[in-house]
C-alpha cells in the first residue's frame, strides 16, 4: 500500500509543471526523495519475499523504513517552507501534500509493525557478511582499507581493477578534469555503477555545488587535506533555496566516503538555513574533513553514518537531520552569529518512536570557535533542542567547554516533545559538563548507565563494527576505558 502511494505521488508531481522557481524547488525535493523512497520500499518488499531473508537484517529493514518516513516528512517540510508563495498553486500543492501525508501514515504503520515483530538476535547485527570473510560482500578486496591507502595507491588500483574508476581534479589542468562537476559527469553519467568511484580533488578552492543521487553509489571524495581541498558555495533559504537543496555537497548514494576535504557554505549567518554537507547515504563515512557554515551546517539526513576526526563549525541547529549517526573524535566549534542569538549544536528530527535514528556524539570536543571566544558570556549555547517529538541525542565521554549553558538543552517551542525526547549524557568532562543545572525534562537523562550508553556506541547504534572495517577508518567500537 505504501509503495502504491509513492507511485501516485510521482504521477501527481509529473502533472504539475509549475513555473515558479521556489515552488519547483520544493517539488523537486519531493521528486528526488520519492525516487529514494521507491528504492527503499522495494528493498523491504524484496527482503520479505526473499527465500533467504537473513541476507538483510532486522536493522536494515528498520533503517529503510525509517529513511522512507524521513523522506516524506522532508518533502512536506519543503512544501510548507514556501506556503505563502504556494497559495497561488494551492490545489496542486495541497494534493501533493495530502498524498505525502497518506504515505507517511502507511510507512509509519509498516515501521511500527516491523519493530513490534520478533527480533531474531542472531541476524539483527550481522550486515551482509559472507561466510568466509570479515568484510561485507559489497566490498571487493581492492576496495578495502580505502581510508588507509594513499592517493597514489588508489590511482594505481584504477589501472589494475576495472571495478574502480578514478578521476583527478586539478585547477591547473594537471589532472583529468579541471572541475569536480566535470569529473562527476564523466564518471557517474550512467547511474547504477556497482564499483567504486574515486574523485581525487587536488589542493585548491572549488566554487561548485555537487549532488550524488541515490543511484550513484560507492563514491569517494578524497582531498589533499583539511583547508587545502575546499568545495564552497553559498546557497541559502533567504535566496529561495529549500534547506534540502541548499547543500554545497549532497550525497544520497550508499557507501559514500569523504576524506581530507573541506565543505563550506559561506552564505553567512544572516542568510539562515545554508547547508554545507548533506548526507543521506547508508553506511557512509566522513573522515578527517571540515564542514563549515552557520545555521544548518551538517545535514545528516537519513540512514547510517559515521564521522571521525572531522571539524564541524556552526551556530544554529548546525548538526541536524534524522539519520542514525555517530560522531567520534570530532571537534565541534560553535561560532558567533551576527545578532548574538542563541546557539544550538544539534536539532535531531526523529518523528516516530519506532525509528532507529538519533545523534551520538562520542569522545568529541565541543567548544567556542575563535570568533565566539570574546563573546561567550553574551551568547547562550545549548547542546541541542528537539526538532521533532521523539528527538534523540546523546553526548558521551566528550569534553564540553564553558560556552555550554548550564541548562544544557533548550526546548524548541513551549513544552513540545519534552516528555517524549531522549536526551542523555554520559561521563563527559570539562567546565561545561556539570549536569547539576541541567533541564528537568522527563525525557532528559543526566547520567546514563554504561549499559544505556553502550546502545549509542558504534557497535550498538550503527552496527559499525560490521561494516566500518572495510573502509579502513579508525573507530572505537564501544565505550572508552
Amino acid at each position: 500500500m505504501a509503495r502504491a502511494h509513492v507511485y501516485s505521488l510521482t504521477l501527481s508531481y509529473q502533472q504539475f509543471q509549475l513555473k515558479n522557481n521556489l515552488v519547483l524547488g520544493a517539488m523537486n525535493d519531493c521528486m528526488e526523495l520519492l525516487d529514494d523512497t521507491i528504492e527503499l520500499l522495494s528493498n523491504v518488499i524484496n527482503r520479505s519475499t526473499n527465500t533467504n531473508p537473513s541476507i538483510h537484517t532486522f536493522d536494515d529493514v528498520q533503517t529503510w523504513l525509517s529513511a522512507a518516513l524521513t523522506n516524506q516528512e522532508t518533502c512536506i517540510q519543503s512544501l510548507q517552507s514556501h506556503k505563502l508563495i504556494m497559495s497561488t498553486y494551492s490545489e496542486n500543492t495541497s494534493l501533493l501534500g495530502s498524498l505525502a501525508h497518506n504515505l507517511v501514515h502507511y510507512i509509519t504503520n509498516s515501521l511500527a509493525l516491523h519493530v513490534s515483530s520478533m527480533k531474531p538476535e542472531g541476524s539483527r547485527r550481522r550486515l551482509l557478511l559472507s561466510s568466509d570473510s570479515n568484510f561485507p560482500t559489497w566490498a571487493s578486496k581492492s576496495e578495502r582499507k580505502l581510508l588507509e591507502a594513499s592517493v597514489e595507491e588508489i590511482v594505481g588500483w584504477n589501472k589494475t581493477n576495472s571495478s574502480i574508476k578514478v578521476a583527478v581534479v586539478a585547477k591547473d589542468g594537471s589532472g583529468t578534469h579541471k572541475t569536480i562537476g566535470e569529473a562527476v559527469f564523466g564518471l557517474l553519467l550512467k547511474d547504477g555503477n556497482n564499483g567504486r568511484t574515486v574523485i581525487h580533488v587536488k589542493a585548491g578552492t572549488y566554487h561548485e555545488n555537487l549532488k550524488f543521487s541515490t543511484k550513484q553509489k560507492n563514491v569517494m571524495l578524497i582531498g589533499d587535506g583539511k583547508g587545502k581541498s575546499v568545495i564552497v558555495s553559498d546557497r541559502n533559504s533567504e535566496e529561495g533555496w529549500t534547506t534540502f537543496q541548499s547543500a554545497t555537497v549532497a550525497a544520497m548514494g550508499d557507501g559514500f566516503i569523504a576524506r581530507d576535504i573541506t565543505f563550506v557554505n559561506n552564505a553567512g549567518a544572516a542568510k539562515h538555513q545554508a547547508v554545507a554537507l548533506r548526507v543521506g547515504a547508508d553506511r557512509s563515512v566522513v573522515f578527517r574533513c571540515s564542514v563549515i557554515g552557520y545555521q544548518d551546517t551538517l545535514y545528516t539526513h537519513s540512514k547510517r553514518q559515521f564521522y571521525r576526526e572531522t571539524d564541524i563549525y556552526g551556530t544554529v541547529d548546525f548538526i541536524f537531520g534524522n539519520s542514525a549517526v555517530v560522531l567520534q573524535n570530532c571537534n565541534i566549534y560553535v561560532r558567533k552569529s551576527g545578532s548574538f542569538q542563541d546557539n544550538f549544536v544539534t536539532a535531531q528530527g526523529r518523528s516516530s518512536p519506532y525509528q532507529n535514528t538519533g545523534i551520538s556524539i562520542h569522545n568529541c570536543k565541543i567548544g567556542a570557535a575563535s570568533d565566539l571566544v570574546p563573546f561567550k558570556s553574551k551568547v547562550k549555547t545549548f547542546l541541542g533542542r528537539p526538532w521533532k517529538q521523539y528527538s534523540r541525542t546523546v553526548v558521551m565521554q566528550s569534553f564540553l567547554d564553558d560556552c555550554i549553558n548550564p541548562s544544557g538543552w533548550s526546548p524548541w517551542s513551549g513544552n513540545s516533545g519534552l516528555k517524549t525526547v531522549y536526551y542523555g549524557e554520559y561521563m563527559n568532562s570539562g567546565p561545561g559538563a556539570s549536569t547539576s543545572g541541567r533541564v528537568k525534562w522527563a525525557g532528559y537523562h543526566p547520567s546514563l548507565t554504561s549499559l544505556e550508553a553502550q546502545a549509542f556506541t558504534v557497535a550498538g547504534f550503527i552496527s559499525g563494527n560490521q561494516w566500518l572495517p572495510s573502509t579502513g577508518v579508525s573507530f572505537d567500537s564501544g565505550l572508552l576505558g
